[in-house]
């Protein structure tokens, strides 16, 4: 998924450097699980055996696993037999959606902040409008693609993903 967004990133902004485009961990770990439960949309998973197969800390699986409920992405089940599932078809839900949902506590830079942060150059800035722009091309590309065309399966037993490298080349 990384090499896509980066191919995307490519294609919107020529001659770019690598690292202008970084999803933080949140979104990457998010995506990871999704991804995962596309695979099989009317499997319940638990937290354990999502964070186990990616190699991923619980705990942040639980507090992104807690946000993607709260927005009505996955449903929640209790007791036995519990842990969750995709709330809906992943035909049905765009990776744009996805990767604003969970990307809404980062601002790209920090006049994006939603109290518009401390830049100096906001008054008089113009690069801001260029990386709106750019932002919304690169919504707008993911918004063409949807879960289920980044479904991944289900891994053989005893075979894990290794830990996620973000700027892997």
């Amino acid at each position: 998924l990384y090499k896509f967004i980066m191919y995307i990133a490519n294609a919107i902004l020529p001659g770019y450097r690598r690292k202008l485009v970084r999803l933080t961990e949140f979104t990457d770990f998010g995506l990871r699980a999704l991804m995962r439960l596309a695979a099989e949309p009317e499997r319940v998973f638990t937290t354990d055996e999502i964070a186990n197969e990616f190699a991923i800390s619980r705990n942040h699986l639980m507090k992104i696993i807690h946000n993607l409920a709260k927005a009505g992405i996955v449903v929640t089940l209790r007791g036995v037999g519990g842990g969750f599932r995709l709330s809906k078809s992943p035909e049905e839900i765009p990776l744009g959606g996805l990767v604003r949902l969970l990307e809404q506590r980062h601002a790209l830079v920090e006049c994006f902040q939603a109290d518009g942060g401390q830049c100096r150059l906001t008054p008089d800035c113009r690069l801001k409008g260029k990386l709106a722009a750019a932002r919304q091309a690169f919504y707008g590309e993911l918004d063409r693609s949807t879960l289920a065309d980044c479904a991944y399966p289900a891994r053989r037993e005893g075979q894990n993903i290794k830990s996620p490298v973000l700027a892997s080349s």
